[in-house]
């Protein structure tokens, strides 16, 4: 029988490899962790659980709408405004077509799989029926040369986005953007939606000569990991206790100012971020960056996109001077944290992850991995670049606002904005109406980020992700969690099927996120609200680092 813990959630003690946890049964599109129970026990829990995933989704929005779509991942070739690659995407374009509905629509988007391997798509950040995620084991796979439909209504607004869940395959060109649009949200006269990205795919080294060099017996020192969990705290901490990386135990929730505009940008280059020798996977130097918190990263790629153009050949939004524009960004790139800023202009954040923050004001952004945000800018009269530097990289992305006459500068211009205000995460805070509330007292869940450079191997809580030990939480409850990394890489973890709201260093909310950078050697305490019944994957959004095992699952329990 599971133990009971004194937080009352039955915890089971065995451990499950992703294999032996997608054989344990499934229901209704979901594999259950409970194999170590009685065969009838295990059939009653899936019952329930099926029954209340039906439940969530029947006490979503429903707007009587159907928004219908359909992709097909497949090897192509895409021009990035010169360089000609052979790629994996969504149709013959990247990003793939948007696909757009409002909140309470129904998305019904088929996928015909014309790879040579299975695939899938996850539609990230969108609190959406479990076994709809797009994510083993929730949802299985997509065969090679097979179709699935995916069905779910939408709840939230927000900046979202859909990408593979197989192998390596996210740092290609799979990926497209996802809008769910309120309509009380009307307050600007037109939108720009960028989509940041890191590419090396038919161009430089392959995804998966990449992954042989990080994990080859024999590549170059790097920088030794700590194994060791930390008591510093960062400004969105309020713990400093302890958390063994090698539990014994299950982890179940347990006891225990703004700019002047100008046509005429001038250039800068950031104090932020410095250059060092750590070789990165490419072979190219990868530097080290004060806003990451030292390493910048594993991989120094070719190339760096805006909207799937290199630098030199930039796409070109017009607007007319005086418009409020909302720029919506994106960052799907696989192992590099942009800091974007545009030309001549200041930035007010709106939207963390989709949900909304209370206005402030930046002159640039820290982006990290799967995060976005969305900003609103006043357009001056001329011709601007929106430059995201590859942080701690020493390269960039670019693409033009255009609102009148003059010529843009060099493509490696860097503007002044990019060594201002830098907004991160600690500097926002949700709006009441989203506000998740507090934790329920005594029930946290451990998340500990661990991992070991020279082997590249990368875990949550003690395990790679073929021995996880999942954390546990049953519906209804509202506990902490503690994301902990006492590595020397910052790491951004995203949770599916959720949102949770980070509290600052004095205890108050911030932003609502389904993605946060963890700092190395510093903790962030969250709240999660457990209202999306499921099995659903916790990991790293370093593409690499999750392939290498930093990963665990939030299963629900009953």
């Amino acid at each position: 029988m599971p133990v009971l813990p004194t937080s009352g959630v039955p915890v089971d003690r065995a451990r499950l490899s992703r294999r032996g946890f997608m054989a344990a049964g499934i229901a209704g599109g979901f594999a259950l962790a409970a194999c170590s129970e009685p065969k009838s026990q295990v059939s009653g829990s899936a019952a329930q659980m099926s029954a209340a995933i039906a439940a969530a989704e029947a006490a979503r929005p429903h707007s009587g709408r159907t928004v219908t779509a359909s992709l097909q991942p497949q090897q192509t070739q895409i021009d990035l405004g010169g360089p000609v690659v052979r790629t994996l995407a969504f149709g013959s374009t990247i990003p793939g077509t948007l696909i757009r509905a409002k909140v309470g629509d129904e998305l019904v988007v088929t996928v015909s799989n014309r790879l040579d391997h299975p695939t899938s798509v996850h539609w990230h950040g969108i609190a959406l029926r479990n076994d709809m995620d797009g994510a083993e084991p929730a949802t299985p796979n997509i065969p090679a040369g097979q179709d699935f439909t995916y069905r779910f209504s939408v709840p939230n607004s927000g900046t979202y986005w859909a990408h593979p869940h197989t192998g390596l395959d996210e740092d290609t060109g799979l990926y497209l953007p996802v809008i769910i649009d309120d309509p009380t949200e009307g307050d600007y006269d037109a939108e720009w939606i960028v989509v940041l990205d890191d590419w090396t795919d038919g161009v430089g080294k392959s995804p998966q000569q990449l992954y042989a060099e990080l994990t080859a017996p024999n590549k170059p020192p790097m920088p030794t990991m700590s194994t060791t969990p930390t008591t510093s705290t960062t400004s969105t901490t309020s713990t400093t206790s302890t958390t063994s990386t090698t539990p014994t135990t299950s982890t179940t929730a347990t006891t225990t100012t703004s700019s002047s505009s100008s046509s005429t940008p001038t250039s800068s280059t950031s104090p932020t971020t410095t250059t060092s020798a750590t070789p990165g996977a490419s072979g190219v130097s990868v530097g080290r960056s004060d806003l990451l918190g030292g390493d910048a990263g594993d991989i120094a790629y070719p190339y760096y996109l805006i909207n799937g153009r290199i630098p030199a050949a930039p796409t070109t939004f017009n607007a007319k001077p005086g418009q409020r524009i909302r720029i919506r960004f994106i960052n799907t790139g696989s192992d590099t944290a942009f800091r974007v800023a545009l030309a001549g202009h200041s930035m007010v954040v709106t939207h963390t992850d989709g949900y909304p923050v209370v206005p402030t004001q930046v002159d640039a952004l820290l982006i990290g991995m799967a995060e976005r945000y969305d900003v609103i800018v006043t357009a001056a009269d001329g011709v601007f670049p929106l430059v995201a530097v590859a942080e701690g990289k020493n390269d960039l992305a670019r693409a033009l606002l255009s609102t009148g006459a003059g010529n843009p500068p060099d493509p490696g211009f860097q503007p002044a904005e990019l060594t201002r205000r830098v907004g991160t995460i600690e500097m926002f805070t949700a709006t009441t109406p989203v506000n998740l509330g507090r934790p329920d007292p005594n029930l946290n869940l451990p998340v500990v980020l661990g991992g070991d450079m020279m082997q590249y191997n990368w875990m949550i809580n003690g395990e790679p992700y073929d021995k996880t030990n999942p954390l546990h939480v049953r519906q209804g409850q509202h506990p902490s969690i503690t994301f902990d990394n006492p590595t020397m890489m910052y790491h951004p973890i995203h949770l599916h099927g959720h949102t949770f709201q980070l509290l600052k260093a004095d205890g108050t909310a911030g932003a609502r996120k389904d993605t946060v950078i963890v700092l190395p050697k510093q903790k962030v305490l969250a709240v999660l609200v457990a209202d999306n019944p499921g099995t659903w994957v916790m990991h790293c959004h370093n593409t690499y680092h999750q392939f290498a095992g930093m990963m665990t699952r939030l299963d629900y329990i009953f």
